[in-house]
């Protein structure tokens, strides 16, 4: 798993069937608690994560896992907001 920092929405007017519907963030992640200025783009698996929230993301093939549609062309999802 990977942590971040949810930086902004991402919006597409156009998305994979699958994906419609889907809340697309930027997430700068972090490494033993400080930015990296490295940014990732994760689907928010229905948390409700905001900007400025630190979240806890999961990558390949589990990420699919979270999902309802688990067909979905989905490498990174939002699962977790952390307090």
């Amino acid at each position: 798993m990977l942590r971040g920092i949810i930086r902004g929405h991402i919006v597409s007017t156009k998305k994979q069937k699958s994906l419609e519907g889907s809340k697309f963030m930027e997430v700068e992640l972090m490494k033993n608690g400080e930015l990296t200025g490295e940014f990732i783009i994760a689907v928010d698996s229905g948390v409700g994560a905001g900007i400025g929230e630190e979240v806890l993301i999961t990558t390949g093939s589990s990420a699919r896992l979270a999902l309802l549609n688990q067909n979905a062309p989905c490498d990174a999802v939002i699962v977790g907001i952390i307090d």
